[in-house]
């Protein structure tokens, strides 16, 4: 996880992220750290292994507290590297916190994607790409952040099968990131399936889940602008199964998709409301898995 310095409204990612809405608070930033502060707290409380970076005031990254989408890494030793759609989103690459992370991953080989930026084409790592590790799938939404050019060669890179469709919120706008209507944990897969509009993708998706023994729990258009599709399955220290997510997510579960989820998983919920607000991202974004 990356400690926001100065972290703010980005006009770069709210050309096509629709879940931004400046607050226009002068304490958007000091209220961001607070609740970042909170969220780490609450997962080392649960036994979670959490490395925390402070990010540097300059240069200017106000979305640096989204590492996820530039970095992921893998079971196998690997280290991924995404091209960025926003150009100051490229410089959160920055050479402190690779080098933390060639320190505490061990990793063995670097998979560089990011030439694709000078071609236009991108791929946001796990905010475009929702992996069953398990079985290595990715399923991802095309978007302007989403390019089925670099998906094939992250797939090929990393032997992924690929589950690609079309995906809109309620007013008819493309979903810029996967992970704000998907998230596919050990058991059970939480997803806004009437995002996918085209009936023959939709199957395609419902088929690829079930048939990988996933407990589907559906969420609507309303669910999703309340980021209850941005949540993430994460393991204690001991192994225990904790699905993590956003105060204002776990408030838009019924009784039934939270009794389900509980079932498998331990929810921890904490409050991001100036984050989500202002970086149109939550508690999955602010989260890169580090395997080891």
């Amino acid at each position: 996880m990356v400690r926001p310095a100065r972290f703010a409204f980005n006009e770069e990612t709210a050309q096509n992220n629709y879940f931004q809405q400046p607050t226009g608070s002068d304490s958007v930033s000091e209220q961001a750290r607070l609740e970042f502060d909170a969220f780490v707290r609450l997962l080392r409380a649960n036994d979670v292994d959490v490395t925390v970076i402070q990010d540097t005031p300059e240069p200017w990254t106000p979305d640096s507290l989204f590492p996820n989408n530039w970095f992921s890494s893998h079971i196998g030793g690997e280290l991924v590297l995404y091209p960025m759609f926003a150009v100051n989103r490229r410089m959160e690459r920055k050479a402190e916190v690779l080098e933390l992370l060639r320190r505490r991953m061990n990793h063995r080989k670097v998979v560089d994607l990011t030439h694709w930026e000078t071609e236009g084409a991108f791929l946001e790592g796990t905010g475009s790409m929702i992996l069953d590790r398990d079985r290595q799938i990715a399923y991802c939404c095309r978007s302007p952040r989403t390019s089925e050019k670099v998906l094939a060669e992250f797939c090929s890179r990393m032997n992924y099968e690929s589950v690609v469709f079309d995906a809109t919120d309620g007013k008819g706008n493309p979903i810029y990131h996967t992970n704000v209507m998907m998230e596919v944990g050990t058991q059970i897969a939480v997803i806004c399936l009437e995002a996918i509009r085209h009936e023959e993708e939709r199957r395609k998706v419902v088929s690829r889940l079930t048939a990988t023994g996933k407990i589907i729990v559906e969420i609507t258009f309303d669910q999703v602008l309340r980021f209850a599709g941005n949540m993430l399955e994460i393991k204690s220290r001991n192994g225990h199964p904790l699905m993590v997510m956003s105060a204002a997510a776990h408030s838009a579960l019924t009784p039934d998709q939270e009794k389900i989820i509980s079932t498998f998983t331990r929810i921890l919920s904490t409050d991001l409301q100036t984050i989500e607000a202002n970086g149109g991202g939550s508690a999955r974004c602010m989260l890169a898995e580090i395997f080891c």
